[in-house]
């Protein structure tokens, strides 16, 4: 591969800001996970780690798909965030994580779903707007900008 031609907006899911967060998070699991005992034959920390690498998954595959399937995928990464919020719970009824920690988990995640929640709502307007082109359009081609409008989410 030649990285003179590489190019990160070319995956436009990449842009958005909720994506990022969610990375974010995503290594954030990671790295305080490797604390629990026996981390790496952990069925919470395995767990965990999978479940916080879903949302952005779902972020970036949803972002492929016409704006309905976008939808669905949003809301496929809250659910993802609602299954974090229990292994957050977990880890601290197990002592694995302390308040500090519980405080970090539960922050990234109100505004994971605060951000995700407006993209949402951000879609389902401009998909119900008058002035909107049809539902089956693409939301990410790579070689467009549909979804510029939602890059502050």
């Amino acid at each position: 591969m030649n990285n003179s031609n590489y190019s990160p907006s070319f995956f436009r899911f990449e842009d958005l800001r909720v994506y990022q967060k969610a990375l974010d998070y995503y290594v954030w699991v990671q790295v305080n996970t490797e604390m629990f005992p026996n981390a790496a034959a952990n069925p919470l920390a395995h767990s965990f780690v999978d479940v916080a690498m879903n949302i952005p998954g779902k972020i970036a595959e949803g972002s492929s798909k016409n704006k309905t399937q976008f939808i669905f995928h949003l809301k496929e990464a809250k659910t993802a965030i609602r299954q974090c919020v229990m292994f957050t719970s977990a880890s601290v009824k197990l002592n694995y994580f302390g308040d500090e920690q519980e405080e970090i988990s539960r922050n990234y995640l109100m505004e994971l779903t605060k951000m995700l929640g407006a993209l949402i709502g951000s879609i389902q307007r401009d998909h119900n707007s008058p002035h909107s082109s049809s539902g089956g359009n693409r939301v990410d081609t790579g070689e467009n900008d549909d979804i510029d409008a939602h890059n502050t989410y």
